[in-house]
């Protein structure tokens, strides 16, 4: 039998299992104890005054920049994310604005930052891609300079950190999923917005409960949503919260091993390498490769998944080409780091024979098809 070896391997265990099932039996199905617990645990793990549990990501997003009066304004954020990025400014009345990816870690270039604000641009949205954080020192720099908003898409970023920091608490808000393929999950979807600031932890707080008033079931001070995250959900990411540092030790692990089994390989470039400053926490192992269809199909032939992520920059989505005119060529590199990217298997249960029969295969291809590279 050919052997799998999946993209991803989300944990789910008794100790998750028996939260739920004590938080289903003693709690409220929504906001119970076990929401308030989640997000005062995961406020101190960041290092913000607050912490705010929604329905998904993408709401976190959402309800951060509504909170912080977006609407009407540019939001310069960059294609080379998930659409859920783009996508959450639109939904907050504004209109992203990008700026190219830098071929150093693969997140928004601050120079090209720079030269994108207009007199409409009130906020900057960096994405930590892969779980590697952006250049917050030059963004930050360029935000107080300008006056403008920094808040974090800390989506793919759970315990990462810049400067000793942990990723959401260097800017005005952090946003953050727990997509089952995430580091930390709930078991389906959820999301948290993090801040010290405490007029947007309120104005988050009451959006995703209907827009209501404190202590006030029926009454009303914005046009809300429901985006509360569940609470059986949040009983179960408290459990993997607790699981989260020994899992991004494990991942960093993993990430070496195939730096080293990977370094002789010439068609591949490995992700961005941590320094003194930044330590990212592999959300996903993302190399840039050569040939990366035949690469694809040879691994899935062995019994390995890929992913890739993204085979299209938001920019040249068919909506935004639609709606914004986008023609291709606009944003070059995160145009060719999407047709370069591949992302390798990366789980904190994946053993170091498997790291090493992905990277075995990698080598075994190339050599293979060496005469036609």
């Amino acid at each position: 039998m050919t052997r799998k070896i999946p993209l991803a391997n989300p944990v789910f265990d008794e100790e998750m299992k028996d939260a739920a099932v004590a938080a289903m039996l003693n709690e409220r199905f929504v906001l119970g104890e076990s929401v308030s617990k989640f997000e005062e645990e995961f406020a101190k793990y960041c290092g913000t005054r607050f912490a705010v549990a929604t329905a998904s990501g993408t709401s976190a997003l959402v309800l951060s920049m509504i909170a912080a009066n977006l609407r009407g304004s540019d939001v310069i954020t960059c294609p080379m994310s998930f659409v859920a990025s783009a996508n959450s400014i639109i939904h907050a009345g504004g209109t992203p604005k990008f700026a190219d990816a830098s071929l150093k870690n693969y997140t928004i270039d601050p120079a090209k930052v720079k030269a994108s604000i207009t007199k409409k641009t009130k906020a900057l949205l960096p994405v930590h891609l892969y779980g590697f954080p952006a250049q917050m020192k030059e963004l930050s720099e360029i935000a107080k300079e300008r006056g403008l908003l920094l808040i974090e898409d800390a989506c793919q970023a759970h315990g990462a950190s810049y400067d000793g920091r942990k990723a959401g608490s260097l800017g005005e808000a952090g946003c953050f999923s727990f997509y089952p393929a995430k580091n930390m999950t709930v078991g389906g979807d959820g999301g948290m917005v993090v801040t010290s600031n405490e007029a947007i932890a309120d104005s988050v707080r009451s959006l995703r409960d209907c827009g209501r008033v404190k202590g006030k079931k029926y009454l009303h001070s914005s046009v809300g949503f429901t985006e509360r995250l569940n609470t059986i959900q949040a009983a179960i990411g408290r459990v993997q919260l607790k699981r989260l540092d020994g899992w991004n030790e494990a991942r960093r692990r993993i990430a070496a091993r195939y730096d080293k089994s990977l370094s002789n390989v010439k068609q591949v470039t490995m992700p961005p390498a941590p320094d003194p400053s930044v330590n990212p926490v592999y959300h996903m192992y993302v190399i840039r490769c050569r040939k990366r269809a035949e690469l694809r199909s040879w691994l899935q032939g062995v019994g390995v998944e890929t992913g890739i992520h993204y085979e299209e920059p938001i920019h040249m989505q068919p909506i935004y080409r639609e709606m914004f005119g986008y023609k291709g060529g606009e944003f070059p590199l995160s145009e060719n780091l999407c047709r370069e990217v591949l992302s390798l298997p990366m789980y904190p249960t994946m053993s170091e024979e498997e790291v090493d029969f992905v990277s075995e295969k990698i080598r075994e291809f190339y050599q293979s098809h060496m005469n036609h590279t």
